[in-house]
């Protein structure tokens, strides 16, 4: 498949697997986004989303390790913006993830970041990353407000 050209409306943050960089990361999300003069109510959504995509991969992908990094990046088109978040960890099978809405799994905790995500984003997808590990990309219509 031919290369799709990189955006030039994009901004990247590559933070090491600490969950105290978390707030970090979610400062520049939610400045990157309203430099783009993206809406405040879906500024908040995207945040959200993107915070908890981000505390997976540092957790579930990079296990917790300091020395590994997640790198953030937040791209816009005309239409939408999507953020990818990429982790170095062993990849996974998205399938394997348990449906939060399963009854076996309502009181617990696994699982329910990424049925967030897939209730603030319009399309959530897992990509295998450049150098190992998984990227997911979250994609929002700028026009679905």
């Amino acid at each position: 498949p031919a290369m799709t050209p990189a955006p030039s409306n994009s901004a990247r943050l590559v933070i090491s697997s600490d969950p105290h960089r978390i707030s970090e990361a979610d400062e520049f999300l939610e400045a990157t986004l309203r430099a783009h003069g993206v809406p405040e109510s879906m500024v908040t959504d995207v945040a959200i989303a993107s915070t908890e995509l981000i505390n997976n991969a540092i957790v579930h992908g990079n296990k917790s390790n300091p020395d590994k990094t997640v790198t953030i990046e937040v791209s816009f088109t005309s239409t939408d913006l999507t953020v990818r978040v990429g982790d170095q960890g062993e990849g996974f099978n998205p399938q394997e993830i348990p449906d939060p809405l399963a009854e076996e799994n309502l009181l617990r905790e696994v699982g329910r970041g990424v049925f967030i995500v897939r209730s603030l984003m319009d399309e959530l997808r897992y990509e295998p990353g450049p150098e190992g590990g998984t990227v997911v990309v979250a994609r929002k219509n700028l026009s679905s407000g």
